[in-house]
């Protein structure tokens, strides 16, 4: 295989584990009743009421039409990505169109990529170029259940495997979170895309998002240490919420914002029809290929060279 389609395919590796990341940060699986009496206490009841009310129509919904983008510091080399399409909660499933010069990192590297996710498995289409080194295969598999037991260690499997139940991030989960929030308040209203809103911030430390987020339930308290650590170390200090509302009770715009060392990275989404229809298949078998595969091909290569 040629070091172009390697290259395409860390990329796609390095951008799906950005996404997890980020919504594994802000992924949160409690009910937000549990967050209510610290809103309410702080910023009244209308507000833990409102958010309360636009949580369970959110969950009731499990999908919509999103556009995401991603603003990564210039000193990270990360720049923006953007990506469009529909996405799913319970069962989790995603249509979506990524692009940006955040994976434009080489001459023949796509312009876009489409990606699905069904069955906790994701598939991204790497081109036409990649099905000519591939065998005409131009989908890439990345399983990352089986990427996390390939790796030996039990926390990354543990991490990885909730990393990626909260990948495809939905709108009810971060309007949970931010009901944890002890600063919540009712900014005012506002006008989003020419549609009526009220507009709703918050803020969480690194040791409250730890705290609120029971996903991570599944760490011992030596791997959540681990984990508080390595947030800890990269600078990260806390995580700012923004939220709009619309009229019919449904999040128009979240805006998530965290400041680190090199800069400040920041997601903005924007919903829209809530409830479509969605419906996602995996690609045949036949057009895909499988990064663990490849990655494992690669290796025995290079030992075979070696000797």
């Amino acid at each position: 295989m040629r070091m172009s389609a390697w290259r395409r395919a860390g990329v796609s590796l390095t951008v799906a584990a950005v996404i997890a990341g980020v919504a594994g940060c802000q992924g949160a699986e409690q009910k937000p009743a549990a967050g209510a009496p610290k809103a309410e206490s702080r910023s009244g009841a209308a507000v833990t009421q409102m958010l309360t009310a636009a949580y369970k129509k959110t969950a009731a919904a499990k999908s919509a039409k999103v556009r995401l983008t991603i603003e990564m510091p210039a000193a990270t080399e990360g720049g923006t990505m953007e990506m469009s399409g529909t996405m799913g909660w319970g069962p989790t499933v995603m249509d979506m169109t990524m692009k940006g010069e955040a994976f434009q990192v080489s001459p023949d590297a796509p312009e876009q990529i489409r990606m699905v996710m069904v069955d906790d498995v994701m598939y991204m289409d790497m081109g036409a170029e990649a099905s000519a080194e591939m065998d005409g295969k131009r989908w890439m598999k990345m399983d990352f259940a089986a990427i996390a037991e390939a790796s030996g260690d039990a926390g990354v499997q543990k991490q990885m495997t909730r990393g990626m139940e909260d990948m495809n991030q939905d709108p009810a989960q971060q309007l949970a979170l931010l009901l944890e929030s002890p600063n919540l308040k009712h900014v005012g209203a506002e006008k989003v895309g020419g549609v009526e809103t009220q507009h709703y911030k918050g803020s969480l430390s690194v040791d409250e998002m730890l705290t609120a987020n029971e996903s991570l339930d599944v760490l011992t308290d030596k791997e959540r240490e681990s984990l508080l650590a390595s947030v800890k170390k990269s600078g990260i200090k806390g995580y700012d919420t923004e939220v709009w509302v619309n009229e019919d009770g449904y999040p128009m715009r979240m805006n998530v914002g965290m400041d680190s060392p090199q800069g400040e990275i920041t997601m903005v989404a924007d919903y829209s029809d809530y409830g479509t229809d969605i419906a996602v298949t995996a690609p045949p078998a036949n057009a895909t290929f499988d990064l663990m595969e490849m990655l494992e091909g690669i290796g025995q290569g290079a030992d075979s060279t070696t000797t």
